[in-house]
């Protein structure tokens, strides 16, 4: 333990850009570490890339099938024997279930790596909360995220999430956006209190640093309206007039939005737009309709209802935008609910967090092709409700 509290000082009082050179430090002196490497999720999620490797794409590892990958995906530490009574011990480095990376730890005798691996994967923890807080001072990380350069609106669009996913007792969550280098106006965002989670899944209008602009407005709008503590019809009129009043009904967003209690599991809904729902509850999935209001900026002043919606503990709820139903194969065919209800029952079994890249891989191979034409963007969250003692 006196190693443990040795990290987190170190880490506490270490440069933002200086992280992984306090944590190898203390690694090599207290653990007997003969080396450590950071490794960053790109925004694709396809690989792994190393903090101090410049640039940081020469020692990328691949997220599938690599030993770092497996820790990633599993969130669980994960040994490798390296040869030559070597260990390397990798480590998933998360923030309230936001996967950052992997740490990967390399000792100089076989053993070390299980006899230290609880301690180490506590102090992997405290590296992503402090790779967190950094990030406010240095791009180090940022930088270390990306494989290719992000296009400006792809940039706007990435500052303005939230993560890509969260966890909590009561439920979890993962979202990802594609093209991951070139997206436009699709977006996510959640926040959750001691007792409820709100969850807003956002299909942007147009292309380019137009539809960045277009979102940043109306979520920022959004998030301005929650944070005054109204309810989320009032949420949804403050962030129409705000739009409107840009763009004089020239542009306009829309949006599904949940208020969900977590311990009754009961949803207040706006549904202003096209973001689609599909609920997987007892191995059947089924598509949840709502009434359909104006999208946010149509018309001055459009006033909002909310409907009720009940969620059951057990119940995994996948949001889709239009660039994910509606995408056509080489032979015009839509992707559609049959193909979206098959591919979330194959990836039943993975984590919430897993799923949306999963489901996108199979959405590439309906596409026939590797770009998509447009934001491609899935949000699954399992609901696991509060247990409330009788």
């Amino acid at each position: 333990m006196d190693g443990f509290l040795a990290a987190e000082r170190a880490l506490r009082t270490a440069a933002p850009d200086a992280l992984l050179d306090a944590v190898r430090a203390v690694l090599a002196e207290r653990y007997g570490a003969e080396d450590a490497e950071l490794y960053m999720a790109d925004y694709g999620l396809t690989v792994l890339q190393p903090v101090s490797v410049l640039p940081h794409a020469l020692g990328a590892v691949p997220l599938n099938n690599s030993p770092a990958g497996r820790a990633f995906g599993a969130q669980e530490p994960y040994r490798e024997d390296i040869g030559n009574g070597r260990d390397r011990l990798h480590l998933p480095v998360s923030v309230r279930g936001d996967r950052l990376g992997v740490l990967s730890v390399t000792f100089p005798e076989g053993g070390a790596a299980r006899r230290w691996e609880t301690e180490l994967a506590e102090i992997a923890g405290v590296l992503g909360r402090e790779v967190v807080v950094a990030e406010r001072d240095t791009d180090l990380y940022l930088q270390a995220r990306r494989k290719d350069r992000l296009t400006l609106a792809a940039e706007m669009q990435w500052q303005l999430l939230p993560g890509r996913s969260c966890s909590r007792p009561e439920y979890e969550l993962g979202a990802q956006l594609e093209p991951a280098y070139a997206i436009f106006g699709d977006n996510f965002d959640w926040s959750a209190t001691a007792d409820r989670l709100m969850l807003y899944v956002t299909n942007g209008m147009g292309e380019g640093i137009e539809a960045a602009l277009l979102t940043n407005l109306a979520i920022n709008a959004l998030r301005n309206a929650r944070r005054a503590g109204i309810s989320i019809a009032d949420q949804a009129a403050l962030a129409d007039q705000a739009v409107y009043a840009h763009y004089r009904g020239r542009c306009h967003l829309s949006v599904l939005m949940c208020d969900f209690d977590l311990t009754t599991g009961r949803a207040s809904v706006v549904d202003a737009g096209s973001p689609q729902l599909l609920r997987l509850r007892d191995g059947v999935v089924e598509r949840v309709d709502f009434e359909a209001q104006l999208p946010l900026g149509m018309f001055e002043e459009t006033d909002y209802v909310t409907q009720d919606f009940q969620v059951e503990p057990g119940d995994r709820l996948v949001f889709v935008s239009d660039g994910v139903h509606a995408v056509a194969s080489p032979r015009g065919e839509a992707y559609g609910n049959a193909a979206l209800a098959r591919a979330i029952q194959s990836t039943r079994l993975l984590p919430a967090a897993e799923v949306p890249r999963a489901i996108l891989r199979e959405l590439t191979g309906h596409r026939g092709r590797p770009a998509p034409d447009d934001d491609a963007l899935i949000v699954c969250l399992d609901w696991r409700g509060r247990h409330v003692a009788p």
